[in-house]
C-alpha cells in the first residue's frame, strides 16, 4: 500500500474518530510503512492541533482543564453546530414538552423553531431562554419557556446544582436535547462540568426520547463526567457520518444516527 502523507494522515484521523485513540505499530503494519513514518505523521497532526501524542500512539484532544467558557465554545465549529441545530429543531412536533440543555449546539435550535405550535421548553441555559423568549415575543412559535432555578454560572451562562436537579424531577418531557462533551463506545455519553452532568442525567431519566447533539470533535471523545451509558440515547445528530465501527453497537442499542 503506497499512500501520500496527506492520505495517511487522513486515515489516522478517521481511525481516531472511530476509536478515540490510535497506536503506531498497528498503523505502520496496516499502511506498510515504518514506525518512524507514522510517528512523523502524528507529529504533524499534533502541530496542527488535530490530536495529542501519547506513548505508543495518539489520542483525541480533550479539554483537560475543563470545558472552555460558553463564549469560547460559541466560536468553535459554528457552521457544523448550525446544521445540527437546524436538524434537531426539525424533530420538534406541535405540542411537545422538551428539555434543552446549556450547550451552544442546542442554542442553535432556537433559530429554527419558526411555525412550531404549543412547544413547552424547559431549560437551564440563560442564552437559550433569552433567545426563546424573543422568538415568542415575535410570534415565531407558540408555547412557553420554563427556566429552572439554581446556582448561576457566569462562565457557562447556565443554572445548575441540587435545586435545579430537584426541580427537573417534577417534569416529564417528550424529548431531551443534550449537547454533550463526548460520545464513545467505551465510556458512553460524557460531559465536563459535574453539576451540569447531573442535570443532563436527570433530564435523560425524565425524557421519553433522548437526542444527543454532537459535532465531529465530540465523536469518539471522552469528557470528565459520565452522563449515561450509550444505550440511553435514542438519536445522535452529528455533522459527520457514523463511524463504521459503531454500526453494530448502535444497532444493538437501537440508537439512530442522523447526519446534519
Amino acid at each position: 500500500m503506497s499512500l501520500l502523507a496527506e492520505e495517511r494522515q487522513q486515515l489516522i484521523l478517521q481511525q481516531l474518530d472511530e476509536a478515540g485513540k490510535v497506536k503506531v505499530i498497528p498503523l505502520a503494519l496496516q499502511l506498510q510503512v515504518s514506525n518512524e513514518t507514522i510517528r512523523r505523521d502524528m507529529d504533524v497532526l499534533e502541530e496542527l492541533g488535530k490530536l495529542k501524542r501519547v506513548y505508543g500512539g495518539a489520542v483525541k484532544l480533550t479539554h483537560h482543564n475543563g470545558e472552555p467558557s460558553y463564549t469560547m465554545r460559541r466560536k468553535l465549529n459554528q457552521a457544523e453546530k448550525e446544521a445540527i441545530g437546524r436538524q434537531a429543531a426539525g424533530l420538534l412536533k406541535d405540542g411537545d414538552t422538551v428539555f434543552m440543555d446549556t450547550g451552544t449546539t442546542v442554542l442553535e435550535m432556537t433559530r429554527y423553531m419558526a411555525g412550531k405550535k404549543r412547544i413547552t421548553v424547559i431549560t437551564t441555559s440563560l442564552p437559550s431562554a433569552a433567545a426563546l423568549l424573543q422568538a415568542l415575543s415575535h410570534e415565531h412559535f407558540t408555547g412557553k419557556v420554563i427556566l429552572l432555578g439554581g446556582e448561576v454560572s457566569i462562565e457557562q451562562q447556565s443554572v445548575s446544582g441540587i435545586m435545579t436537579h430537584e426541580m427537573l424531577g417534577h417534569f416529564s418531557v417528550d424529548k431531551a436535547f443534550l449537547s454533550v462533551g463526548g460520545i464513545s463506545l467505551q465510556h458512553g455519553i460524557t460531559d465536563y462540568e459535574l453539576n451540569e452532568t447531573l442535570v443532563s442525567r436527570r433530564a435523560a431519566e425524565q425524557a421519553n426520547e433522548v437526542i444527543l447533539l454532537a459535532d465531529h470533535s465530540k465523536i469518539g471523545s471522552t469528557a470528565f463526567c459520565q452522563i449515561a451509558a450509550l444505550d440511553t440515547a435514542d438519536i445522535i445528530i452529528s455533522d459527520q457520518e457514523m463511524p463504521g465501527s459503531w454500526s453494530e453497537e448502535l444497532e444493538k442499542y437501537g440508537v439512530s444516527w442522523i447526519k446534519a
